[in-house]
C-alpha cells in the first residue's frame, strides 16, 4: 500500500484499504462497519465497504452503498467505476455503461473506461460495436496501462460470439502469450468445441497441471481443458479423470445444495395450481413479443433459437436475466442467506401490477433487440423454474421446453464449465437430481397449463428435421419460411457453448456421446435412470 495512501486517508480506513489488499475481507469488513457506525457519511469508507459486498457477490448491499456514496460525491470516480463493475457482474449492461459514459465525459480516452464499454457492449449483444472498440482499444494501450491477457481472453469471447472463430483463436493465443498458464484463455480454446490442441500445448498443459504454484483459477480451467484435449484424442480414461478432478475442485467455490432446490420446486408445485391459475386468468399485459426457450442446459436450446431467430419475423437476443431479477424482487431477498418469500409473496401483489411487470419485461429487454422484428427470444434456461411467473405476467408469450436424452444432456453439463451460474453442474449427484426436479416441475406445468409448452426433443430434431421445424413454427403461429431449414447460415452472434455447432448443418455426432464413458458413469446412471 502507497504511503501517500496511508496520508489521505483515516487511520481506521488505511488499515482497511490493507486488510483488504492482503484478502483478509472479514476483518476488513468489521473495520469499516465500526468506523461507518460513527462516520456514517465518510464515502471513501462507503466505497471500500462496497467492494468487499462485490467480492461476496452481497450485490444488493454493495450497490446502496456506491449509489448512497454518489449521491453525497457526483464526482467520485472511483467508486462510479466500482458501481460500473458491479452492475457488469449483475448482467445488467445498458445500467452499467449509463456510468461509464459518465466517466468517459471527464476522460473519453481512458483506456481502462473504454475497456469496460468493450465488455458490456458486448455483454448488451451489440458486438459489431464492442468489436470496434476492442479493435481501437488495440491500437492505443501500451505495456503499463491494461492487462493485456484479460483483454485479449474478452476480444476472443467477442470474436467467438461473432462467428470470427480463427480471429477468436489468435486472440486467445495472445492472452496465453500475455499471461503464462491463463487457464481461462486455454479454456476458451478448448470450449470452441473445434479447436484441436497440438502435441505441443498438450504437453504445455499437463506442465502447467504440475506447477505447485499453479493458481486455483487456473488449475480448474486447465484440468477442464485437458479434459477435452484427451477426449479429442479418445484417450478417454485420462478424459474423465481429468473432468473429475476439475468438477471437484470448481464445486468447492459453487455452493450448491440439491436439497434446497428440491424444497424450493416442492414449494412452485403447490403454489401454482390448476385452481390458482384459474383465479388469475385475467391478468398480465395482452403483449405477445417473447418466445421463451428453456429447459436444462446443452438440451439443444441454441439450436431452436437458431432456428427460430432464422425467420423474419423473430429475434434472438440472449439469456436474458429479467425474469429471474423478478422473481428475485419478489422472494424480498437481498442476500443468499435470507429467507426466501417466493413464491408466496406473490398473493400480497395487486392484479393490476401483472400487466405493469409484463410491459415492464418488454421495455427492459427492448435495449438488447437490435433489429425492428416484432418478437423475440429468451433463451434463458433456469426460466423452467419461473413459468408460473411468466405465464402471469405474459400470458400471451410462447414458451418452448428443449429436452434431450438424459444421460448426454448431464454429461454434457459435467463436461462444461460455466462461465458464471449454474452451481448445480459440478458433481454428478448435483446434476442427476437437478435434472430429476427439471423433469417434475415440467410435468406439473404440463398438468396446470396445459397446451402452454411446447417440446423439442433434441434427438427427434436430428431425425427428423423438416417436420420437427414445421411444428415448432406452427406452434408459434408463424409462416413457415425456407430461412428456418437453412438456420446454419444464419450470421447472428451466438454466445453460447454451442455457437459454433448451430453454424453447421444438423449432424447426429452429438447423439450417444456419454456412452464412451460409460463405465465411469454409474453414479450418475443410477440416479437418472432409475425411473427409466
Amino acid at each position: 500500500m502507497s504511503s501517500d495512501l496511508k496520508k489521505i486517508l483515516p487511520e481506521n480506513l488505511y488499515e482497511a484499504s490493507v486488510l483488504l489488499a492482503s484478502n483478509k475481507q472479514h476483518k476488513a469488513e468489521k473495520l469499516l462497519r465500526e468506523y461507518l457506525f460513527d462516520n456514517p457519511l465518510d464515502v471513501n469508507a462507503m466505497k471500500l465497504l462496497a467492494d468487499i459486498g462485490i467480492r461476496q457477490r452481497a450485490y444488493f448491499d454493495a450497490g446502496n452503498l456506491l449509489t448512497r456514496a454518489l449521491d453525497i460525491e457526483p464526482d467520485y470516480d472511483e467508486a462510479r467505476l466500482s458501481y460500473a463493475n458491479l452492475l457488469h457482474a449483475r448482467q445488467l449492461p445498458f445500467e452499467s455503461l449509463k456510468q461509464i459514459e459518465i466517466l468517459l465525459e471527464k476522460e473519453p480516452n481512458n483506456i481502462h473506461y473504454l475497456n469496460l464499454k468493450a465488455v458490456n457492449l458486448a455483454q448488451a449483444n451489440n458486438h459489431n460495436e464492442a468489436l470496434l472498440l476492442f479493435k481501437d482499444i488495440k491500437k492505443r494501450f501500451s505495456s503499463n496501462t491494461l492487462n493485456k491477457g484479460q483483454f485479449y481472453l474478452q476480444y476472443g469471447h467477442t470474436l467467438r460470439a461473432n462467428g470470427q472463430i480463427d480471429e477468436a483463436i489468435n486472440a486467445y493465443l495472445d492472452a496465453i502469450q500475455c499471461k503464462e498458464g491463463y487457464g481461462e484463455a486455454y479454456w476458451g480454446l478448448a470450449n470452441l468445441k473445434t479447436y484441436n490442441f497440438s502435441e505441443k500445448d498438450f504437453n504445455k498443459i499437463k506442465s502447467l497441471l504440475s506447477d505447485k504454484n499453479c493458481k486455483r483459477h487456473d488449475y480448474y480451467h486447465l484440468l477442464f481443458t485437458l479434459g477435452k484435449a484427451e477426449e479429442d484424442r479418445k484417450n478417454f480414461k485420462n478424459s474423465i479423470a481429468a473432468y473429475m478432478k476439475g468438477n471437484q475442485v470448481k464445486s468447492k467455490e459453487v455452493l450448491w445444495n440439491i436439497d434446497e432446490f428440491a424444497i424450493e420446486c416442492k414449494k412452485i408445485k403447490s403454489f401454482f395450481t390448476k385452481q390458482f391459475f384459474n383465479e388469475f386468468s385475467d391478468v398480465g399485459t395482452d403483449l405477445n413479443d417473447p418466445i421463451f426457450v428453456v429447459g436444462h442446459p446443452r438440451s439443444g436450446s441454441t439450436l431452436i433459437e437458431q432456428i427460430l431467430s432464422s425467420h423474419s419475423l423473430i429475434e434472438g437476443t440472449t439469456e436474458h436475466q429479467n425474469i429471474i431479477a423478478l422473481s428475485r424482487k419478489i422472494s424480498k431477498k437481498r442476500k443468499s442467506s435470507d429467507k426466501s418469500h417466493y413464491p408466496s409473496a406473490i398473493l400480497e401483489i395487486k392484479k393490476e401490477e401483472f400487466k405493469k411487470m409484463g410491459d415492464a419485461y418488454i421495455n427492459n429487454t427492448l435495449d438488447q433487440r437490435n433489429t425492428s422484428k416484432p418478437y423475440f427470444i429468451d433463451k434463458m434456461p433456469n426460466n423452467f423454474f419461473h413459468i408460473g411467473l411468466i405465464h402471469l405476467i405474459l400470458p400471451n408469450a410462447k414458451i418452448i421446453d428443449a429436452r434431450r436424452n438424459p444421460m448426454d444432456c448431464c454429461f454434457s453439463n459435467y463436461k462444461q464449465l460455466f462461465g458464471s451460474g449454474q452451481g448445480f453442474t459440478y458433481s454428478f449427484n448435483r446434476i442427476a437430481n437437478y435434472y430429476l426436479e427439471y423433469i417434475s416441475l415440467m410435468e406439473h406445468w404440463d398438468e396446470v397449463l396445459p397446451g402452454k409448452i411446447h417440446r423439442v426433443v433434441y434427438e427427434n430434431m436430428v431425425s427428423d428435421t423438416e417436420n420437427e421445424i414445421i411444428n415448432l413454427i406452427k406452434f408459434c403461429a408463424f409462416e413457415i419460411e425456407e430461412d428456418c431449414f437453412n438456420f446454419f447460415k444464419n450470421k447472428r452472434a451466438v454466445r453460447t457453448p454451442s455457437s459454433e455447432q448451430v453454424r453447421q448443418p444438423i449432424y447426429t455426432k452429438g447423439i450417444g456421446q456419454w456412452k464412451n464413458y460409460d463405465k465411469y458413469l454409474k453414479p450418475l446412471k443410477d440416479i437418472v435412470l432409475r425411473n427409466e
